[in-house]
């Protein structure tokens, strides 16, 4: 099939992609809290419509984080063909993660500079947002008369698991395989690389207890923060060597991430600390709490039950050598590995696209961290799904984050030729 006319039409959209990007930008869809979700989704619901798109705004009533205050909408529109067959669906999350310091240009500016486009959010994922949104419009344009459906979504809360977007609409058999066949969420993990999945993720909150006392007299209490510190040097000294051992053959990018990994992502411990306008001392006590947030993540040939056990062990080896020590574990989260097959027909139709557009085969990656392929996996019980988009993933989450015009406009004809390929029977030879 000749794939001329279908470049034209993603190239002749090159302003009204760098418009679409920018207008995105500029709502600030911030999460938390969760700023502004219905903003975004009415804004792409009124151009999906002009489109002949039919479209839903759903809220996730009852989601975590739901409320009154900051409702967790979603949108999912939908462009049925003249006859049946398979639906390829584009997801896109459309909350962004908090602004941070060291910007030297406006967050929400959308700016356009040198080919890029600036502003939190512009890579991941606004970026990929806008470029199936045109990489549909141009395939609807060229194949009228095609067969199956089109989707896009734009769901919330991906940056703090999902639950309140695509784990809500996976619930409520949006991703039901007889509804849904092929995925593709356009996360930034460069324009030549398809992304099969994702390694696995365990968060816990461990506790330990000890007993107040006048700091000045701190025999007569028990300091929790020392039985912490017990724990955190059996992590240093024990955990973290072990971990360094453990090797996957899943293609994690980047190289550090092939192993397992363990981040400790916060620690509290005695009184709390004060409003910042507080100008006084702090009260002499021993403190009778500590917490720690373990962020573990962990590879698909590793088990969930052996993952956690380690720390377990960990904590009860202290417990054997420190009179008094107790402790809780409150599980969190969890999400196992998973990763879709090089042959599943989502994986292969995109490959033979970016060969076509870029003219070299693509690499085949997992991504470090995960992202909503996890509940179209887990819930949806759908494996045709990956990651595929413009952007480069180290920008994510960045000062300055930025997406490359030309980038999107690849991505955008990448994904259009996926719909051609999937959605279009070839033309009967003469």
């Amino acid at each position: 099939m000749d794939d001329t006319r279908l470049h034209a039409a993603v190239l002749a959209r090159r302003d009204d992609l760098i418009a679409l990007t920018r207008d995105l930008i500029r709502i600030p869809t911030l999460n938390p809290p969760g700023r502004n979700y219905l903003e975004v989704c009415e804004y792409l619901g009124a151009r999906l419509a002009e489109n002949g798109f039919v479209c839903e705004m759903i809220r996730a009533t009852g989601a975590p984080a739901d409320s009154d205050t900051h409702p967790r909408w979603n949108l999912v529109a939908r462009r049925s063909g003249s006859k049946p067959g398979d639906c390829v669906h584009f997801n896109s999350h459309h909350d962004v993660v908090e602004v941070g310091h060291g910007w030297t240009r406006d967050p929400f500016g959308g700016e356009l500079d040198d080919g890029r486009i600036y502003g939190r959010g512009a890579c991941d994922m606004k970026g990929g947002l806008a470029a199936s949104v045109i990489a549909a419009e141009a395939f609807l344009d060229v194949h009228p008369d095609f067969a199956g459906a089109v989707e896009i979504s734009a769901t919330a809360d991906e940056e703090s698991g999902g639950f309140g977007g695509v784990a809500y609409l996976a619930e409520k058999g949006y991703f039901d395989p007889a509804r849904v066949q092929h995925v593709i969420i356009p996360e930034p993990l460069n324009k030549d690389r398809i992304c099969l999945g994702h390694r696995g993720v365990w968060w816990a909150e461990i506790e330990t207890k000890g007993r107040i006392a006048h700091g000045s007299m701190p025999f007569l209490g028990d300091s929790a923060i020392r039985h912490m510190g017990a724990v955190l040097h059996e992590i240093e000294t024990v955990l973290y060597p072990h971990l360094a051992t453990k090797r996957t053959e899943m293609p994690v990018v980047p190289e550090g991430a092939r192993q397992s990994t363990l981040n400790i992502n916060s620690i509290h411990g005695g009184e709390p600390e004060q409003d910042p306008d507080y100008t006084g001392l702090p009260a002499p006590c021993v403190a009778d709490r500590c917490r720690i947030i373990l962020d573990r993540r962990f590879l698909i040939e590793e088990n969930i039950t052996e993952v956690k056990a380690e720390v377990t062990s960990l904590l009860e080896r202290v417990k054997t050598d420190r009179p008094g020590f107790e402790y809780e574990v409150r599980e969190l989260f969890e999400v196992a590995p998973t990763m879709a097959d090089r042959d599943a027909p989502i994986v292969r139709t995109v490959a033979a696209a970016i060969e076509r557009v870029l003219a070299r085969q693509p690499d085949y990656v997992v991504s470090p961290g995960t992202y909503d392929q996890k509940h179209i996996d887990r819930i949806g019980r759908l494996k045709n799904c990956i990651a595929y988009g413009p952007g480069i993933l180290d920008l994510a989450h960045q000062p300055d984050e930025w997406v490359g015009v030309d980038d999107m406009l690849d991505s955008a004809r990448v994904m259009a030729l996926t719909l051609q390929e999937l959605l279009v029977s070839p033309s009967p030879a003469p």
